[in-house]
């Protein structure tokens, strides 16, 4: 799903961790319509695991690790596990459904399939609600939501580590949460409006600003390299570019890495082949561009009209078929 649901918990990508043990843990999963031959599991203190998927998109692995909170990556879309040495779990996924379809079993199930559930929760939560007009409405199912994930993690039989890092988390969240709708209340005034203008260094050579493409729709992704979801959003971009590229728009995607991570950026726009035009935020999260579109969480998506006007300072995903009903409906 993920179409439009913002990438909450920017600070809390740290993975919380606690003792590591001499034992090890098993992991085997059954992954329906898999997307690739490998899965990587990534962790703190730069733990990174590939672990190779069959063509029935089954595995079994044993592997040591520290206590704690990991991400687990299929090529395309991302989920958190929360591992332990000692843990034998079973996962199945559907890579057509995904958070929809994820489930656990055996020895760590508990906590994963908690896991699971809040993040399909939050993802609901967020597409229903973040974006209503009516406060009343947003009020009521916030408190809702805050009392499910209570109950989730109220469950006695769950790792104590666990329960109150997922705790304090959710409390967290919810701060994160209350500021992306004001930042989305924000967008929804700024729509029809002159879109606010940038000069940023461009990945071919010198600068380039908004006004340079006036004339054209103009797509914007801001993103950063360090950002999963938005790493896994550069395929379909990448597709979407290719299905457009002889249309009236201009595919621009600004980086907001900091400024010791420029090498970074540049490196990745080679190796990954980056299309579209490449620019690089003046000041990353403080770049005057982002704060004026109250950017709270990333990737994020604006639509630009040929006189510079605002049509979606919130557009859909490039994932999303709703992005190409919006550019059929523009630019064909």
């Amino acid at each position: 799903m993920k179409n439009k649901v913002q990438y909450i918990g920017i600070s809390l990508l740290a993975v919380f961790m606690t003792i590591t043990s001499s034992a090890q843990m098993t992991f085997t999963a059954k992954i329906e319509n898999r997307v690739g031959d490998t899965i990587t599991i990534r962790g703190a203190q730069k733990f990174m695991k590939k672990i190779a998927v069959n063509k029935k998109g089954l595995f079994t692995e044993t592997f040591e690790v520290t206590t704690g909170f990991y991400q687990f990556f299929d090529g395309s879309e991302y989920t958190q596990l929360y591992l332990k040495n000692e843990y034998d779990l079973l996962m199945t996924l559907n890579t057509k459904e995904f958070d929809e379809s994820i489930s656990y079993k055996g020895n760590g199930s508990l906590e994963n399939n908690v896991l699971a559930r809040k993040a399909l929760d939050d993802e609901q939560f967020q597409l229903k609600y973040l974006s209503t007009d009516d406060e009343e409405v947003f009020a009521k199912a916030f408190e809702a939501k805050k009392a499910s994930d209570a109950k989730l993690f109220s469950d006695v039989n769950l790792d104590e580590n666990f329960r109150t890092v997922m705790t304090k988390r959710a409390n967290q969240e919810y701060a994160m949460m209350q500021q992306m709708r004001e930042s989305d209340l924000k967008s929804k005034e700024m729509v029809g409006k002159p879109s606010p203008t940038f000069t940023y260094e461009n990945h071919k050579g010198g600068t380039s600003s908004l006004s340079d493409f006036k004339g054209k729709y103009v797509y914007i992704d801001v993103w950063a390299t360090w950002c999963g979801p938005c790493l896994a959003e550069i395929p379909h971009l990448k597709k979407v570019e290719a299905d457009y590229h002889d249309k009236n728009i201009v595919f621009l995607s600004i980086s907001i890495d900091a400024k010791k991570d420029h090498e970074k950026w540049k490196n990745m726009v080679d190796q990954k082949q980056l299309g579209g035009v490449q620019l690089f935020a003046d000041n990353d999260w403080n770049s005057k561009f982002v704060i004026e579109y109250g950017i709270q969480g990333i990737p994020r998506f604006i639509l630009i009209d040929p006189n510079g006007n605002v049509l979606e300072a919130d557009a859909s995903r490039p994932s999303s078929p709703d992005l190409r009903k919006k550019l059929d409906a523009l630019v064909k």
